[in-house]
């Protein structure tokens, strides 16, 4: 069951063993097992997160000492999990969820309230507690701003892991997560990354055709060949596209929104972005190349905006 707002689940039911997961899959549902649509209960995220636990950790909290836990850069679905060769001696691997659920049941603006901010980062001064809605508009006289009393309901995460036993046969890819806000810097020999996750599409005044283009010019330190991408965004988006160095286009992610009312396919609510798939070995991505990525959003105020891409690299190809 999810606690109100932001919640974590640690040791999660999991694959055991030495396994390279293929997908993980995850929706909502109520007590009943039902989908539940996005227009009631939104699903802000989700992160399954691994991380490596001391056997003799105490069960009492007051016990444990820092070095108990410590958690693990997840390279993703289609790599290979509780490999014990990359567990450190006297731990053992689990893994957590982390989910934030918004209740807009009531809400007068529902999809504005998808847009919840995690924390302040990039927010206008007088964002909060004034009279002037997401598009910088007076509100209406008619504004309905109170609490809505709903009856409380029990919403759980179901979620569904394919997985396949670990062999000679299975090539690992490596997931890398690439941030538009991504401001890119050495020291030294050493590139830093300053990555802000989101940022304000400032008042443009009426906006226009043109779209508002977030860039980032991110260095790759290890290649491979490309395997799977796709983009991370959230309403508004008009698409994603990543550049190699030499201009060419390794993925361009374009958004689809929904036209009904059923679970997944929510009329007006970004239901997905599409998934590039290029045929092994087509496209690679060379040790130190320097990539562009650019998000496209609709050109209007708008706060939280967000664009992650995600690319599977694989070091190697099938024999």
């Amino acid at each position: 069951m999810i606690n109100p707002l932001s919640s974590s689940h640690m040791n999660i039911k999991f694959p055991k063993g030495h396994v390279g997961i293929k997908s993980f899959d995850a929706e909502l549902v109520d007590q009943e097992g039902n989908s539940i649509p996005s227009y009631e209960t939104y699903l802000h995220h989700w992160f399954a997160i691994k991380y490596h636990q001391n056997i003799t950790m105490s069960p009492n909290p007051k016990l444990r000492r820092h070095e108990d836990v410590f958690f693990q850069r997840n390279e993703g679905t289609c790599n290979e999990q509780g490999n014990p060769t990359k567990i450190k001696n006297g731990y053992e691997e689990k893994w957590l969820l982390n989910i934030m659920v918004i209740d807009t049941r009531g809400a007068q603006d529902k999809k504005a309230c998808t847009q919840c901010r995690c924390d302040h980062m990039n927010l206008p001064k007088d964002f909060y507690n004034v009279t002037r809605d997401i598009h910088n508009q007076k509100l209406t006289t008619n504004y309905k701003g109170e609490g809505f009393q709903g009856p409380r309901r029990m919403v759980s995460l179901r979620y569904k892991i394919s997985w396949v036993d670990w062999n000679i046969y299975q090539i690992p890819v490596k997931v890398y997560i690439l941030d538009s806000t991504d401001k890119v810097r050495s020291n030294d020999s050493k590139i830093l990354h300053d990555c802000l996750a989101e940022y304000t599409i400032p008042a443009t005044g009426g906006g226009g055709d043109s779209p508002h283009v977030q860039k980032a010019n991110i260095p790759m330190e290890k290649g491979g060949y490309l395997i799977y991408g796709t983009a991370h965004m959230h309403s508004g988006v008009v698409n994603a596209t990543l550049y190699g160095q030499d201009g060419r286009t390794l993925c361009t992610s374009t958004p689809k929104y929904g036209i009904g009312k059923e679970a997944g396919n929510e009329k007006g609510y970004l239901i997905g972005m599409s998934v590039c798939y290029p045929q092994p070995g087509s496209i690679k991505i060379h040790d130190g190349e320097i990539l562009t990525l650019e998000s496209r959003y609709k050109n209007e105020f708008r706060t939280g905006a967000m664009e992650h891409f995600y690319i599977y690299l694989a070091e190697e190809l099938p024999q």
